[in-house]
């Protein structure tokens, strides 16, 4: 007999070699029904899997993680197979799950086009009616070597020749189709009931760009068709909220091929972005904070000590002044360090709070780069705050309710998760520890729930990380609080404490917009262009009836440009209805109509985004209500 604990703490008995399906069968039909993998003590296995040791047990659907994940890499091999039938001479690479998806790399005979993706979703359908049983086996290193060369499947045996000796060599069979892969996957082919072939990429075989450049087909796939109809429409949505389209339609910034992966800012973009820099500076004032501004190049010993050099190198870029080496800055840390190192400090001046809206660049490869999401260039609002260690964990909770002020104002929820030591770190185990649980006491003294992501802290120290909701349930990395004991021995940063004596500061690196090109994307995402009337490029535009409301449309534009309102005046010969309609489509937020009655009793008729006809009010109150609201930041 086996003992098997499950989540709730129940332990029950069952015979041993019983497998993860079978005891999914005595819990639950229905729960049978959903599984798609298991776990015992931890280690993910196929329902398929005979159980002879005792532990903890658990059993996952499409609900967890860990079951989309499983779900979603069998529907890579199902895609796989569809194309091996198809276009047997295709050689195959690597097919993973990816977030809301998968994704496997071919090199095909001839491109795939958009048209070869309707016949590999068919194929795939016909092999889903087939109910093919998944099954996994396991081949000795020179089997498995000798099993890809015969089929002429070279990527494969690279892939089984970089296995480390000792490891199990695993493959599963369904039907003809067979994959090297650890698992696990869904018992059958009939599992997958409803995906859709997507799109076409490059991919450098491996990632990277030395190699051949293979051809990518990605996929959704969900248990229920009703899943993936969802699915689909929220592709739809976000396609008609991509920033880049949003970005040309309203004239907010442009990427020119003369700058790839360097975004230009047109006016009415650089207003959004002077309005999000001047909110963040009254903050930061209210808050303590100090603004300063360092170099964007310095001297190649600055980042050797700093350890970018040996951890960051390859995403710099670099140049050289009087035969020295130096390197544009893809970080501010170390330019703060430097105004920090300017002078001597008492402990008495604790905690310093040094704020910095650092342009800062990092090497990206073109085939990643996204509209303003993922860039070669932007401006990180740093600060990085000195501290006594006895200062820590207040400092943290802090940064953590600025940020918190921030995210509400833009009407965005948001999750936190705390990132643990990395492989390429430096510094003590005993400093990574301090670090670590000094982020933790904070999160949890704030009442914040938090996810551990292990091993995806900076090199320098743990961090935490917040990820923003937009209106379509899409997550976004911005905010970023990071503890750090390594820097200020690094750079032997010390205080006078209050024996007299010298003493090391610790150290927190923090973003809150993240990357304000980054940040703009988001929001126009989120708003789909239409803006706060705070944040909008135009606040305002009047529209006259005739040409004879001229004067009375520049009277009310010069009394709302006075108080600061961005105001235009539409007096061109079209029709009402065309201009009220283009207004509409640059996603103004007020029209203001003016003929003959407005004139006479000095009025305006409103029309707001969103809402319409607002009928006809005196200007002064409709100046009061919109000044306020601008104040306000609604």
């Amino acid at each position: 007999m086996v003992s098997l604990k499950f989540p709730n703490n129940e332990v029950r008995e069952f015979p041993e070699n019983i497998t993860a399906l079978e005891v999914a069968k005595a819990l639950s039909p229905r729960l049978a029904k959903e599984a798609l993998c298991a776990s015992i003590n931890g280690k993910l296995i196929d329902l398929s899997q005979k159980i002879s040791e005792s532990g903890e047990f658990r059993l996952y659907t499409f609900e967890d993680d860990e079951g989309k994940d499983v779900f979603r890499h069998s529907s890579a091999h199902l895609m796989a197979q569809a194309v091996k039938r198809l276009f047997p001479k295709t050689k195959l690479a690597i097919g993973p799950a990816i977030k809301d998806g998968f994704y496997y790399d071919f090199e095909p005979i001839e491109s795939f086009s958009p048209e070869d993706l309707e016949k590999i979703e068919a194929e795939m359908e016909k092999i889903v009616k087939e109910d093919l049983p998944i099954e996994r086996f396991v081949l000795s290193r020179e089997e498995a070597i000798k099993f890809f060369e015969e089929k002429g499947e070279i990527y494969k045996v690279e892939l089984v020749k970089d296995i480390p000796e000792g490891v199990e060599i695993s493959f599963y069979r369904q039907g003809e189709f067979v994959d090297l892969c650890t698992g696990p996957h869904v018992p059958s082919t009939g599992y997958l009931k409803a995906f859709k072939l997507l799109s076409i990429a490059g991919a450098y075989w491996r990632g990277n760009e030395k190699n051949k450049m293979l051809q990518r087909i990605y996929g959704v796939s969900f248990p229920k068709k009703s899943q993936l109809t969802d699915y689909l429409n929220f592709l739809e949505e976000a396609k008609k909220r991509d920033h880049r389209k949003i970005g040309q339609d309203l004239d907010l910034f442009s990427l020119q091929e003369e700058g790839p992966g360097f975004p230009f800012f047109h006016p009415k973009g650089m207003v959004i972005r002077n309005e999000l820099e001047n909110f963040w500076r009254e903050k930061h004032r209210l808050a303590g904070y100090q603004e300063i501004k360092t170099p964007i190049i310095l001297n190649r010993e600055l980042w050797e000590r700093s350890g970018h050099w040996a951890h960051y190198k390859e995403n710099m870029y670099f140049t050289k002044i009087d035969d020295q080496d130096y390197a544009i800055k893809p970080m501010n840390c170390p330019g703060s360090i430097l105004v920090y190192k300017s002078k001597l400090h008492s402990y008495r001046e604790f905690p310093i709070r040094l704020a910095e809206l650092g342009l800062v660049h990092r090497h990206e490869l073109s085939g990643v780069l996204h509209g303003l999401m993922r860039v070669r260039c932007f401006t990180q609002d740093d600060a990085h705050i000195f501290m006594l260690p006895e200062q820590v964990k207040d400092e943290i909770i802090g940064v953590i309710n600025l940020i918190d002020e921030f995210y509400r104002l833009f009407g965005f929820e948001y999750h936190v998760e705390l990132s643990t030591r990395p492989e390429n770190s430096m510094g003590s185990d005993e400093l990574w520890e301090l670090a670590t649980n000094s982020l933790k006491e904070a999160l949890e003294e704030r009442g914040l729930p938090y996810k551990i992501n292990e091993g995806d802290g900076a090199f320098y120290g743990p961090k935490i990380d917040f990820h923003l909701k937009d209106c379509l349930g899409r997550t976004w990395q911005c905010g970023t609080i990071q503890l750090d004991f390594q820097m200020p021995e690094k750079f032997d940063l010390t205080y006078i404490g209050e024996d007299g004596q010298k003493h090391r500061p610790v150290m927190i690196h923090r973003v809150v917009f993240g990357s304000i090109e980054r940040f703009i994307g988001i929001l126009i995402e989120h708003y789909a262009g239409a803006f706060p009337v705070w944040l909008s490029p135009v606040q305002v535009r009047i529209i006259t009836v005739a040409e004879r409301h001229r004067d009375y449309a520049q009277e009310i534009y010069q009394k709302l440009f006075n108080q600061g309102v961005r105001v235009e005046v539409d007096d061109r010969n079209e029709t009402i209805g065309y201009k009220i309609r283009e207004g509409q489509m640059q996603k103004i937020p007020y029209l203001l109509i003016v003929g003959d009655k407005e004139i006479e009793q000095g009025l305006v008729a409103v029309r707001k985004r969103g809402v319409g006809d607002l009928g006809q009010k005196p200007f002064g109150e409709f100046m009061e209500e919109l000044l306020a609201e601008i104040r306000e930041k609604r």
